[in-house]
């Protein structure tokens, strides 16, 4: 199996549409009332939540009429917010085919379908041509790609000059056995975690130059310590919620994370980063 299979039979489920609409009916929502705030529970996959999205995106001078890249997308949840927020068209990619498929039908539902824009396939083979977009980034992606340098050759690739560029990502920040599952792998053969160093390196070799880091570890704890506060008080997990995505192992894949970050094996880091250039001037 190749590995581009494997992590994408890591999240593929098989009937995950008709998981969200009765997760949805459970809200009292439908495909004809249901909202981006409806859907955030289970549309930002990531640590933190739309909390990070916030965070992290506030950060990245993406204005109205943007051309926006999301790569690693998944369902589109962090690209419709782009979308919604500055006004930009996004572009997502992701490998996973299902997300893809789902993620096109949650934007016509919330009327961001003319907007974004999602695609099926690689990150390091982009299906787009050079200096393509205004801007990009990725959200929990790097984990599951073990070519950063690639991947960052072809993001450069396909962004204009000046352009800034956001990573936030899961990395390495000291040896240690980690204790699998996790969200992103099932165990260390689709793992493809590095440190921040490794990272900037692999951005600089691409030609962007960073311009700040952020470790989230404080903030990460805080967030995870009040979501396992939710489940050890019992009672059934919300209609909608990341354990839609992540199954029935859900507790177990947030036990290790909070065990690993604890440990201080791993912790979610923001990486910007500008591509080298003056971006043209607007209209």
């Amino acid at each position: 199996m190749s590995n581009d299979k494997a992590v994408s039979d890591h999240y593929t489920q098989g009937d995950l549409l008709e998981t969200l609409r009765a997760a949805l009916a459970g809200l009292g929502k439908t495909a004809d009332n249901v909202t981006i705030e409806d859907l955030a529970p289970v549309d930002e996959f990531h640590i933190g939540g739309r909390q990070a999205t916030e965070h992290f995106i506030g950060q990245l001078n993406f204005a109205g009429r943007d051309h926006i890249l999301d790569v690693g997308c998944g369902l589109g949840g962090a690209s419709r917010f782009v979308a919604s927020k500055y006004n930009s068209r996004v572009s997502g990619i992701d490998l996973t085919p299902e997300y893809i498929e789902t993620g096109k039908v949650l934007s016509a539902w919330v009327g961001l379908d003319k907007q974004v824009a999602l695609h099926q396939g690689s990150a390091l083979s982009l299906p787009f041509q050079d200096a393509f977009f205004d801007g990009g980034f990725m959200m929990h992606v790097g984990m599951n790609i073990e070519d950063k340098v690639r991947l960052f050759a072809e993001v450069h690739r396909v962004l204009r000059p000046g352009a800034f560029f956001g990573v936030y990502d899961v990395m390495r920040i000291s040896d240690g056995e980690l204790s699998y599952p996790v969200p992103w792998a099932t165990g260390s053969s689709t793992s493809s975690l590095a440190a921040p160093a490794y990272y900037r390196q692999a951005l600089h070799k691409a030609g962007f130059k960073v311009t700040a880091e952020n470790n989230r570890y404080d903030f990460t704890m805080t967030f995870f310590n009040e979501l396992q506060a939710k489940m050890e008080a019992g009672g059934s997990p919300p209609p909608l919620g990341l354990h839609t995505l992540m199954g029935e192992n859900t507790p177990q894949k947030i036990q290790n994370m909070i065990r690993n970050i604890s440990a201080g094996y791993i912790a979610p880091v923001e990486i910007i980063a500008r591509k080298h250039g003056d971006r043209p001037a607007a209209g």
